[in-house]
C-alpha cells in the first residue's frame, strides 16, 4: 500500500509517496482503509520542523483520518469489519486527564499517522463516524473539532447567553463558532479578511472585527459586550497576542490557550489582577470525542471544508495551508 512519508528536514518537499508493506492487526488493533484525511497547523509544523520535534525518518504524517475497518485483531470488541470510523488523535487517552503516556501516542508525531491508504490503529483509538457525515467531513473531527469542543464545552463550560471570542478563521475557530452557537452563546470573531468575516457571519458570528483596520480590536470586543468582556476567549495565536485577549476577557473569565503561532512573553500579573483562568488545551480524550459525536449527530452539524485535494496532491494541500487563505478545513481524499 502507498503512504506519504517525511524523509528529511526539507519541509513540504520532503514529503515522499512510498510503497510500504501492509501490516496485520495485532491484539486490540484494527486495520482502517483510509478514505480521507484532513490537515492541521500542527501537521504543517511537524512537516516543516521534524528536527525540532525529534522525529525519526521516515514518518507518516497526519493525525486526522476517516475510513472503513477491513480487519480486526484478537480480542477486539465493539468494532467490526465494515464499520465507518475516525482516528483518535491520541491513541492512548481514553478518559480522565491527559498524561505522558497519552502524549506519547499522538498520531503523525510520536507514532506514524494516517496519510496512507491503510492505517493500523488501536480498537479504542477509533470512534464511529456520524451517519450523516461523509468520510471527508468525518476526517475533520479528530483534532480541530475535538480541540474546539474541549475549549467550548469541557473547559469553557459555555452556556446560553455567554460571549465567546474566537481569533482567526482556521479549523479550530470555525468549529468553536459552531459549537458555541449550538450551546446558545454569542460569538465575536476576528480576521484580517473581510471575505472570511462575511463567511463567518453566514455561519452565525454575531460580531466580526477586522484586526487590520482595527488594530486595537479588543476595544471593539468591549464595546460589543457593554464593557464587560467575553466569558471565554479561544486563543490560538500565542503570547504575542495574549495581552489584548486578556483585556477583552471579563474579570474571572476563562482563556482556552490552543497552539502558539507567535512567540512572546507572558506576564502572570495580567491574569492575577483580573482573576482570569487560562487553561492549555491539547485536543482531548476518546470519551470527549464520543460526547462530541453525540452532539454533532443530534444537531446534524456539518463541518466547514475549505478545499479538497486528491491523495496525489498531498504536497499541494500543505502549500494551500502555508498560504493561510483557507477558512475551515483542508481535506485530502485518499480513496
Amino acid at each position: 500500500m502507498k503512504a506519504w512519508q517525511i524523509v528529511s528536514d526539507r519541509g513540504i518537499e520532503a514529503l515522499e509517496l512510498a510503497e510500504v508493506a501492509s501490516r496485520t492487526p495485532g491484539p486490540g488493533e484494527v486495520v482502517v482503509r483510509m478514505h480521507a484525511n484532513s490537515i492541521n497547523y500542527r501537521d504543517f509544523l511537524t512537516i516543516t520542523d521534524p528536527v525540532g520535534r525529534k522525529l525519526p525518518y521516515p514518518r507518516v504524517p497526519n493525525s486526522d483520518g476517516a475510513g472503513e475497518v477491513t480487519a480486526v485483531g484478537a480480542g477486539v470488541t465493539g468494532v467490526k469489519v465494515g464499520d465507518r470510523v475516525a482516528s483518535c488523535f491520541f491513541q492512548r487517552w481514553t478518559d480522565g486527564q491527559c498524561s505522558a503516556e497519552a502524549m506519547a501516542s499522538a498520531l503523525g508525531g510520536a507514532v506514524d499517522g494516517v496519510l496512507a491508504e491503510e492505517a493500523v490503529l488501536r480498537a479504542d483509538g477509533v470512534v464511529p463516524v456520524p451517519a450523516h457525515l461523509s468520510y471527508a467531513e468525518a476526517a475533520t473531527l479528530p483534532c480541530a473539532a475535538l480541540t474546539a469542543w474541549n475549549a467550548i464545552v469541557e473547559t469553557g463550560r459555555v452556556k446560553a447567553g455567554d460571549w465567546v471570542l474566537l481569533l482567526g478563521t482556521g479549523g479550530v475557530s470555525i468549529f468553536a463558532l459552531q459549537f458555541a452557537h449550538m450551546m446558545g452563546a454569542r460569538t465575536i470573531i476576528t480576521s484580517s479578511s473581510d471575505d472570511k468575516l462575511e463567511k463567518a457571519r453566514s455561519l452565525g458570528a454575531n460580531v466580526a472585527v477586522n484586526y487590520k483596520r482595527h488594530p486595537n480590536w479588543e476595544d471593539a470586543v468591549l464595546e460589543a459586550t457593554n464593557g464587560r468582556g467575553v466569558d471565554l476567549a479561544v486563543e490560538v495565536t500565542g503570547a504575542k497576542n495574549l495581552p489584548r485577549t486578556i483585556n477583552a476577557t471579563r474579570i474571572a473569565g476563562t482563556i482556552s490557550l490552543i497552539g502558539a503561532m507567535h512567540g512572546g512573553q507572558i506576564d502572570p500579573s495580567q491574569f492575577m489582577r483580573r482573576s482570569i483562568r487560562m487553561q492549555g488545551i491539547y485536543v482531548g480524550s476518546r470519551r470527549m470525542f464520543l460526547d462530541m459525536i453525540q452532539a454533532i449527530e443530534a444537531h446534524k452539524l456539518r463541518p466547514v471544508i475549505d478545499t479538497t485535494f486528491s491523495f496525489a496532491q498531498a504536497r499541494e494541500a500543505y502549500r494551500h495551508m502555508e498560504g493561510q487563505g483557507h477558512l475551515g478545513k483542508i481535506v485530502i481524499e485518499v480513496r
